[in-house]
């Protein structure tokens, strides 16, 4: 799971941050990579870490957008906000724009068999992720997409 660039940079923190607490609960090996001024809510981070120490799996946080990429099967780059550093969004701003490099491309993409994962709408096409990734071959996106709406419809069912 990556922090990626974005140019709408204050989008919020729900996915990274439901996707490290589902990862780590079911022992999968997880690094979370992203800018300082990016971090997620502490107390999500410290369940995160105590999931992936009940699960035996890990999880683990690189400030450093490459090394995130080293050895990865499957990567997850998205944009969200650096709310717990400014509230101030002209400030977030000029933070993100230090950040333009961090973007999924098919540099990064090279291991053969990695995977490309993206919530969807990916509104930030070749700032947040290279077109040639997400509409690659080890791109995963649709397919994730329609696994959502299966488990959608699983929840509109269990509660009505």
């Amino acid at each position: 799971m990556s922090y990626a660039y974005a140019a709408s940079y204050q989008k919020p923190l729900s996915v990274p941050q439901s996707l490290i607490l589902l990862m780590t609960r079911y022992g999968m090996n997880v690094r979370l990579t992203h800018p300082p001024e990016f971090r997620l809510m502490p107390e999500i981070v410290a369940q995160a870490e105590a999931n992936a120490r009940a699960s035996h799996g890990s999880f683990e946080i690189l400030d450093n957008f490459d090394a995130g990429f080293k050895d990865a099967d499957v990567v997850y780059p998205k944009s969200w906000g650096s709310m717990l550093t400014t509230s101030d969004k002209a400030e977030s701003a000029r933070i993100g724009a230090s950040y333009q490099d961090w973007i999924c491309d098919e540099r990064r993409m090279a291991l053969p068999g990695r995977r490309h994962l993206h919530a969807l709408p990916a509104g930030d096409r070749n700032v947040e992720v290279a077109d040639a990734v997400i509409d690659g071959p080890n791109s995963v996106v649709y397919d994730e997409a329609e696994n959502r709406l299966h488990v959608q419809k699983a929840v509109m069912a269990l509660t009505m």
